[in-house]
């Protein structure tokens, strides 16, 4: 992360996923893949190099583990989102929540709070999370 300040969109982004994958005491090597999937293939990163992930991810992390680190973090974002960004920040979120197996009341905890942190509508913020869901369902045995 360039500063302590302020944030170009793409780390606000990164610092998102760092925040849900994060919630649940520790950041999962299916989380990183899912985060770093997901840096590889969006349009909002074409200009991110992958290099920067790894930055940006261990500088969110010590971000967390200050004094008040989750505020900070939530207005970091806020601010260096536009409104279609903020979305596609709760888009991405959900994505990494959903890509960990096991989803922790932890993880959903923190997906409020990212909701909340950037004013999302609530009808808006459901219909992200229905889509996700629909992405992630698996196909029954024999139907």
């Amino acid at each position: 992360m360039r500063s302590r300040d302020a944030l170009e969109a793409p780390e606000a982004l990164v610092l998102t996923m760092v925040l849900v994958a994060a919630a649940d005491g520790g950041i999962t090597d299916r989380e990183i893949g899912v985060m770093a999937g997901l840096v590889q293939t969006l349009p909002v990163f074409q200009d991110f190099a992958t290099a920067q992930f790894t930055t940006v991810t261990d500088a969110a992390v010590a971000l967390l583990r200050e004094e008040d680190g989750l505020k900070h973090a939530g207005r970091l974002i806020r601010a260096a989102l536009s409104n279609k960004l903020r979305e596609t920040a709760y888009v991405i979120a959900c994505e990494v929540v959903a890509g960990d197996r096991a989803v922790s009341s932890g993880s959903l905890d923190m997906l409020a709070f990212v909701r909340d942190e950037l004013h999302l509508d609530p009808l808006i913020a459901g219909a992200l999370e229905r889509g996700i869901r629909a992405r992630h369902q698996r196909a029954d045995p024999g139907g």
